[in-house]
């Protein structure tokens, strides 16, 4: 552990770097806590947090600006894969494409410090048509806020942090190890909760090509698109009708019963799209069901789409 401690203290600003430009390349490996502890190490010398800072921001810049190219280059297909890279919830696309809506490059200033967020974020940015300039400007800004906070943080709390590598230097091999538990508690946490989101959401899915059939036949269902009301516009389904639930105010429309109702997004596992076919089952639709893959499964296929672009460069 003593190792560990010097290591940080003579190479933290390479470390902070290689951390958080692995962190925000989407690996579930926190910076936050890294960033605390170097900065508290270096919390008697302005130049060395400066230099921690500006280090830290320029990571980022780098891993948030690969996501945005990416986005730019394969529009909101990426987003998706954003998600399979990361621990983070399923849902994640959802959420994100409703915030970035809402609040456009803005919503980049408090990205880094919502889970999940900030790595799709960028890759939305690209995909929505964001002008570089803007996106550089917020998403540095939103490096600043959240490196800027933990090394403050650090700073403040320099003796305490000190006086906690200290007890763990002391445990030597065992305090690693503590590190070691911890580390590996926050990747089985996060992993235990996407499989039990993905575990309570199983029900059969419809594939697309039963659903152009459906609609080549003449049984028309009831199609919904619970993305958010920018990416419907930008591509639907053919007769999609447009709800997103993050929608302040919104609420689900009134179904018959007796109908076939179809569910899509753009999220993995079809997460958003199942859970709406709960909500829809438990008020007593019971012919409803997710498709499967979501509107990038039915682009795929070469099925025809309304409004924007009707198909992305394939990944």
């Amino acid at each position: 552990m003593d190792f560990i401690v010097a290591l940080v203290r003579e190479y933290g600003v390479g470390i902070v770097f290689l951390n958080v430009l692995i962190e925000q390349l989407g690996a579930p490996i926190p910076a936050y806590p890294v960033l605390m502890v170097t900065g508290a190490i270096h919390g008697d010398s302005l130049s060395q947090q400066l230099l921690l800072i500006a280090v830290a921001v320029l990571a980022a810049l780098i891993a948030d600006g690969v996501w945005y190219a990416m986005g730019r280059r394969y529009g909101r297909r990426v987003l998706a894969r954003v998600c399979k890279v990361s621990l983070s919830p399923d849902s994640c696309v959802q959420n994100t494409e409703s915030l970035y809506s809402r609040w456009g490059a803005k919503s980049l200033l408090i990205a880094k410090f919502v889970p999940g967020f900030a790595s799709i974020a960028s890759a939305l940015a690209g995909a929505v048509g964001t002008s570089p300039t803007r996106f550089v400007l917020f998403d540095g800004l939103g490096a600043l806020l959240w490196v800027g906070s933990a090394v403050l943080l650090g700073g403040l709390f320099s003796s305490t942090v000190e006086d906690l590598l200290a007890v763990l230097a002391q445990l030597g091999q065992w305090g690693l190890l503590l590190l070691g538990i911890a580390f590996a508690v926050f990747i089985a946490r996060r992993w235990w909760s996407r499989r039990q989101v993905i575990r309570s959401l199983r029900m059969e899915r419809l594939t697309v090509d039963e659903l152009n059939g459906m609609l080549s036949g003449g049984d028309l269902p009831v199609i919904l698109d619970v993305r958010a009301g920018t990416a419907f516009e930008a591509s639907h389904i053919p007769g999609a009708h447009s709800y997103d639930p993050h929608l302040r105010g919104a609420r689900l429309p009134a179904i018959d019963p007796e109908a076939s109702v179809i569910v899509y997004c753009a999220c993995p596992n079809e997460v958003s799209a199942a859970r709406i076919a709960q909500l829809l089952r438990r008020a007593g639709v019971a012919r409803v069901r997710p498709l499967l893959g979501g509107i990038d499964a039915w682009v795929d296929a070469g099925y025809q789409v309304h409004g924007g672009a009707a198909t992305s460069p394939a990944l």
